[in-house]
């Protein structure tokens, strides 16, 4: 079967990986021009990430390109620090630069499947049977499921959901690269700012933000979550952040490859396959979502200084501090049996 994913971000690659291993032909379509390099530090944490990891065959070579963590460091805009975020909880098992981890899964899945780079979709036609495709720049085709794993902003999920909005947070964030730490942030209420990096408190929805105002160089976008009542319609389902999204809630990245995973075995094992997916990975993606514009960059100077007490106590209180492991470990991975 031929199966079209949207996305070579990390969900997507992941899943064209199992996909090709549990026997199907795996399309790859992306929008950028090539492989996205550079960007954040990613990280995975707990047993169920890295047994994905571990099961993929990619779990030593995530190891070996793995970043050293750093505390957090907020200082006043007098350069003083007012208090820290330990690594050991910002950081997960293993951190790794994205830019580092989607070339490594792309790398992977690359064998097995095709790529399509400086390309996207512009419609889906689900007749029940199949869908048919039509791009910006190719020629139509017609595939048996089409996957949106093109991230918080979806181009899949604005076309099969376009009543659909994420949900804002009331914060929005920027990337862009620079020189300097980016774990020393400086604070004041409702803004975060370090070299290359900038959060801040907003009552604008996104709606009414003109991308024109974005520089060329600079990822921008609001921190928001998409809590959907069902991912799927027909032959078409989203997964990681197109589905699941939570920007910056540090656990993406999991479960990007979590439901990869998941996904795939069970499109192998047939029937209402959608739907046990959903089932699976609806529930434990919903404990992974959380805002962190709150948490980091408090609106009051009273809420500025709650938090420095808070992150003063993480390391005496572990068990209620690592509430993202929990989360993160909150799943029971099937066993699939690919046929290669």
């Amino acid at each position: 079967m031929d199966v079209l994913i949207s996305g070579a971000g990390v969900a997507g690659p992941a899943l064209a990986h199992w996909l090709a291993r549990h026997g199907f032909s795996p399309t790859v379509v992306e929008r950028a021009p090539s492989l996205r390099s550079g960007g954040q530090a990613v990280d995975f944490r707990g047993e169920a990430h890295l047994s994905v990891l571990r099961r993929m065959g990619v779990l030593d070579a995530v190891l070996a390109a793995r970043t050293t963590p750093r505390d957090m460091v907020f200082r006043g805009v007098d350069g003083r620090e007012r208090s820290r975020l330990p690594a050991s909880f910002t950081a997960g098992d293993v951190e790794i630069l994205r830019g580092d981890l989607s070339r490594l899964l792309y790398e992977l899945s690359a064998p097995d499947a095709e790529y399509v780079f400086g390309d996207w979709i512009t419609s889906l036609h689900d007749d029940g049977a199949g869908v048919d495709v039509t791009f910006a720049h190719g020629r139509p085709r017609r595939f048996d499921f089409v996957i949106g794993a093109d991230g918080m902003r979806s181009g899949v999920r604005r076309l099969v959901f376009p009543s659909y909005r994420p949900e804002f947070g009331g914060y929005y964030f920027a990337i862009w690269d620079a020189e300097g730490d980016d774990r020393d942030l400086t604070c004041s209420p409702g803004v975060l700012t370090a070299p290359g990096w900038l959060m801040y408190r907003s009552s604008v929805p996104p709606e009414m933000m003109p991308e024109s105002l974005i520089a060329p160089g600079v990822y921008f976008d609001s921190i928001s979550r998409i809590r959907m009542p069902a991912v799927s319609s027909g032959r078409v389902t989203l997964i990681g952040d197109a589905g699941y999204g939570s920007t910056l809630g540090g656990m993406g990245t999991g479960l990007a490859v979590v439901s990869a995973y998941v996904l795939a075995g069970e499109m192998a094992a047939g029937g209402d396959a959608f739907a046990r997916y959903e089932a699976l990975v609806g529930p434990y993606a919903r404990g992974c979502q959380g805002n962190p514009g709150p948490f980091l960059a408090p609106g009051s100077r009273l809420g500025m200084w709650v938090r420095d007490r808070m992150f003063r106590l993480l390391p005496k209180i572990p068990l209620v501090a690592r509430t993202d492991l929990r989360a993160a470990t909150a799943i029971k991975l099937p066993e699939y049996r690919p046929v290669r």
